[in-house]
């Protein structure tokens, strides 16, 4: 029997949650039961899961991107193994759905609530423990687990989704990356970006790979081989001589409608609006070497691309926090020139002081009718000053006022959430970058982009129609180069209604009109629903966990992930063999019968049915994040091969298969062992929920309390008494 599991490791929209270490059996493991091996010896059965191609095919249709990802995968060893990748996706991606193939069919699934998930789940892994897992991390990353694949099996899983396509300059950016599997398999891993042949669009082309360009049928497409690292595909779009609304919608009889509006800028903007950019650079002790090289070197390409009618500051933190000069500096070339000299005599020394470093960069006053900006970037979490986050980020958005604010954060110790929090309320973007990736690079990407503010502050009216629930929540930026894409439901109906964008500019008010129809049936655009409910899911997380949560918050929570089939922190999915009996009513898994090019061709098969199910109830995953830094996401993302880990703060050594604690056992402690996925372990994930961190990292784990010390053990205990439970808490 296989399964499916996908759910969603919340903190906020873009986050870079913590990873558990993932247990892998597609290598040689040490033997258990096998008798013809000594014991802690690599098996010669071991199972042997080989990937036999990755595919991605990238379809354009206006600024709407529909991805399909196929990954193929064989057993050649000669017993049951397990495979694992993480799928990274863009940012605001409305998953569609996922296929693994069961029986030589492919078969989806459906979403469902995740406590009635969680019930099912723990009463499967009870009697038998044979899921395959998927899974949604933070920061748009998706983690597949496939088990079991029997010796000469082949599996082949399908994730579909859709993201808005990315206006930079006069060409729509599309960045891929590929699955990212343990070791270096060989598969073939290719790339295919598909668009019309004729219209607004040109000969793509990309900066890191070749690729290969032709035409079939009505499409073009451009296709690249052996794609490595992050694939950027470029494809020209026409350019307007004028600022451009364009509208879709959606809608269903008797139900509020949908519309999706892009916002265009002018091919040309003669007058630029005037900024005040604020550059704020750690240069803690944990930004020596390389990294405060490229923070000096982002400091400096941010300064390049400053207008003359541009001011700018420069502050730098520590223990201390320190700036180029007092209040603003004109960006004249001497002043760039000073400040260049500033950035190289910076040096990496001290703690990290977050909050003052935001209280001097938010308190300065700026002019109205200037754009004023914050690129905050940090490599650490606080550890001086103020180091509560909540309070932190309420400082904050006590001083931002109208300025924006953009995080970067550096390696693998950030304060994640608190970076994302603070970008979310400043009307900006939280950027994360791993040791090894150019910081410049993410800093230039952004700078660039706000480079040439075309208006400010828009907003959206209908005449005739009422807009509700609109994402972005807050007035949008648009620049030059740029297109901002709003959602919103609409309620009412008119056959030629005028849609108004009005905002603010150097030169005064802006005004900008489109008519379309907002009936009240319109069946086409039907993916516009799914991409407004992720937008909305997205808000709904961040108001939750900064004000907490509330019964009507996590009721529509509930009903957007269960209606369009949207992980969320309250909903999971889960693809089931068809006719598994699990005691949900109502739902059912869809078959599709494939072509060999493998195009879909099939509907909807038999009802049978498909609960979704949270990973937290099985590898105690889910809640991890709480966890407030990314190093296990960095560990899994460079290849799972650590034998450290960090959960609950703390240090983890793998020292024979077991995850052990660096907190050492202490005098009079005594061990309690309980066997993984037993009854015994669920009451302690209900009594002490922190343990889902430690508990994630495998089935053998040893972490230490005050007085007790718990050790993950198949032979351990699988029931423990309430008094025996109490006992533990107490100790712990």
């Amino acid at each position: 029997m296989r399964r499916f599991v996908l759910s969603m490791a919340f903190s906020l929209p873009l986050t870079a949650a913590a990873m558990p270490q993932i247990d892998r059996v597609d290598r040689p493991i040490p033997c258990v039961d096998c008798p013809t091996c000594p014991p802690r010896t690599p098996c010669v059965r071991a199972a042997h899961i080989v990937r036999t191609s990755s595919r991605a095919v990238l379809t354009i249709d206006g600024r709407v991107v529909r991805y399909e990802i196929t990954e193929q995968f064989v057993n050649r060893g000669s017993m049951v193994g397990e495979t694992d990748y993480l799928l990274p996706l863009p940012a605001r991606a409305a998953f569609e759905d996922l296929a693994l193939s069961i029986d030589g069919e492919m078969v989806t699934g459906e979403t469902m609530r995740a406590d009635r998930a969680r019930a099912i789940y723990e009463e499967i892994v009870r009697r038998q423990r044979d899921p395959a897992l998927v899974e949604w991390m933070g920061q748009g990353l998706l983690r597949t687990r496939i088990f079991p694949i029997a010796p000469g099996e082949e599996k082949t899983v399908i994730v579909r989704f859709r993201a808005i396509a990315d206006r930079e300059g006069d060409a729509l950016r599309l960045d891929y990356r590929p699955p990212i599997r343990t070791g270096d398999d060989g598969a073939r891993s290719t790339l295919e970006v598909r668009y019309a042949a004729r219209g607004e669009f040109g000969r793509a082309f990309s900066p890191t790979h070749d690729l290969e360009l032709g035409e079939q049928g009505s499409l073009r497409y451009a296709r690249a081989d052996r794609v490595r690292g992050v694939a950027t595909v470029l494809v020209p779009v026409r350019a307007e001589r004028s600022a451009s609304v364009h509208m879709l919608t959606h809608a269903k009889s008797g139900e509020d409608g949908f519309v999706m509006i892009t916002v265009a800028p002018p091919a040309l903007n003669r007058t630029v609006t005037p900024r005040d950019v604020t550059f704020v650079m750690d240069v803690s002790g944990s930004m020596a070497g390389a990294k405060i090289e490229q923070a000096r070197q982002a400091g400096r390409a941010l300064l390049a691309g400053l207008n003359p009618a541009d001011r700018f500051r420069v502050i730098a933190f520590s223990s201390e926090v320190s700036a180029f000069r007092d209040g603003w500096q004109a960006a004249t070339t001497p002043n760039v020139r000073a400040a260049h000299r500033y950035l190289d005599g910076l040096r990496a020394e001290g703690s990290t002081n977050i909050s003052g470093a935001l209280e001097a960069a938010l308190e300065e006053s700026y002019t109205s009718g200037r754009l004023a900006v914050v690129l905050f970037l940090t490599d650490g979490a606080p550890t001086v000053g103020e180091r509560n986050p909540d309070r932190i980020a309420a400082l904050a958005q006590r001083l931002r006022g109208r300025q924006r604010l953009f995080t970067f954060g550096v390696g693998v110790d950030v304060n994640a959430a608190l970076l994302e929090q603070l970008a979310l309320s400043g009307r900006g973007t939280a950027q994360f970058v791993r040791p090894e990736e150019d910081v410049e690079r993410a800093v230039s990407v952004v700078a660039r982009r706000l480079t040439n503010p075309v208006a400010t502050d828009l907003r959206v009216r209908v005449n005739g129609v009422r807009l509700e629930r609109m994402q972005p929540t807050d007035a949008v930026d648009l620049f030059a180069g740029q297109e901002v894409t709003l959602f919103a439901r609409y309620r009412g109906t008119a056959r030629a209604a005028t849609l108004t964008v009005e905002g603010s500019s150097v030169d005064g008010p802006v005004r900008w009109t489109t008519t379309g129809e907002f009936a009240a049936r319109a069946p086409e655009n039907a993916f516009i629903a799914r991409l407004w409910a992720v937008q909305r899911v997205g808000w709904l997380s961040a108001e939750r966990r900064r004000h907490g949560a509330t019964a009507e918050l996590d009721d529509e929570l509930r009903a957007l992930g269960t209606r369009y089939g949207i992980p969320t922190e309250l909903t999971s999915y889960l693809v089931v063999e068809p006719g598994m009996q699990t005691g949900q009513p109502g739902n059912t898994s869809r078959r599709e019968r494939r072509t060999p090019a493998g195009s879909v061709i099939g509907g909807v098969g038999a009802a049978a049915p498909a609960p979704a199910l949270m990973f937290e109830a099985a590898k105690a995953a889910a809640d991890q994040r709480a966890v407030q830094n990314i190093s296990q996401l960095d560990v899994a993302q460079e290849g799972f091969a650590g034998r450290q880990q960090f959960a609950m703060g703390r240090m983890f050594t793998q020292v024979d298969g077991e995850w052990q604690d660096a907190v050492p056992t202490g005098q009079g402690t005594r061990i309690v062992r309980v066997a993984p996925f037993s009854a015994a372990y669920f009451a302690l994930l209900d009594r002490l929920p922190a343990l889902k961190e430690a508990f994630g990292l495998g089935e053998r784990v040893a972490v230490q309390g005050r007085a007790v010390r718990l050790v993950l053990d198949a032979k351990g205990d699988t029931t423990l008494t309430a008094g025996t439970l109490d006992t533990i808490v107490r100790d712990w």
